[in-house]
């Protein structure tokens, strides 16, 4: 069933307001009618199953008709900072990283990152992201919209590892992998996973990283793009931890 986030105050006890381009989607793309219902959720974790009331040019109207509790979100809280890489491929992992769980991406550059924005490229690419993880989120069935934060300077990031327990992938790490870092500390429930940019991180960068007490951790014995290394992470991450659960 076809679901999508509402902002919250467009929700009332009994019913929803859907506005902006998802009425196109429902109407032109879908082409639902009076009686077909969908989900609609407010991205803090509330979703309803809701019946279109009402169809006008500019709003669907909807009656909530329950409120799901079929949670999806895993209870780890995961932040994905990822070195920006070149072209579009901040988008697939976005994309992707949100169908797998990840809770909140800090794009960021670093020594070796080729890709600068000037502040208006920065905030149409915001805009960009945003968009693209709200419908991950919809498509994976998600009860949460991920954040997106600004793009971060080296040392804006270094001053966030102060504040988050942290694993930063680093090629050259041959005594710790991340099944070995994370078995040691199975009781975290919020973790940053810190991925490099198309030419990894200097010796210097993993030195100031480890400063401010993150861990250096392989990812494998095969050097991966910086588009796959960090969706590889946050699925193992998630898998070990979940499974812990289980």
């Amino acid at each position: 069933m076809q679901r999508y986030f509402v902002p919250k105050d467009q929700f009332s006890e009994k019913q929803v307001w859907i506005t902006g381009d998802d009425v196109k989607h429902i109407t032109k793309v879908l082409r639902l009618q009076l009686g077909d219902t969908i989900i609609c959720s407010n991205g803090e974790g509330l979703d309803v199953l809701a019946k279109i009331v009402e169809i006008m040019r500019n709003q669907v109207v909807c009656d909530i008709i329950e409120v799901i509790q079929d949670n999806r979100e895993s209870p780890f809280h995961i932040i994905l900072a990822q070195g920006l890489p070149k072209s579009d491929k901040m988008d697939f992992i976005i994309q992707k990283g949100t169908e797998i769980g990840v809770t909140s991406f800090l794009p960021f550059t670093s020594e070796r990152t080729i890709v600068h924005l000037d502040a208006n490229k920065e905030q149409k690419r915001l805009e960009r992201w945003r968009k693209i993880a709200k419908e991950a989120a919809e498509q994976a069935h998600r009860s949460i919209i991920p954040q997106i934060h600004r793009v971060l300077s080296w040392h804006e990031l270094l001053k966030q590892m102060e504040h988050e327990f942290t694993f930063i992938a680093y090629e050259k790490e041959n005594t710790m992998t991340l099944y070995q870092a994370l078995a040691k500390n199975l009781e975290q429930k919020r973790i940053m996973l810190v991925i490099g940019p198309e030419g990894g991180f200097s010796e210097k960068e993993i030195e100031e990283a480890k400063k401010r007490g993150a861990t250096s951790i392989s990812l494998g014995k095969r050097i991966l793009r910086a588009e796959t290394a960090g969706l590889v992470g946050v699925a193992n991450l998630l898998y070990h931890l979940e499974g812990k659960r289980g």
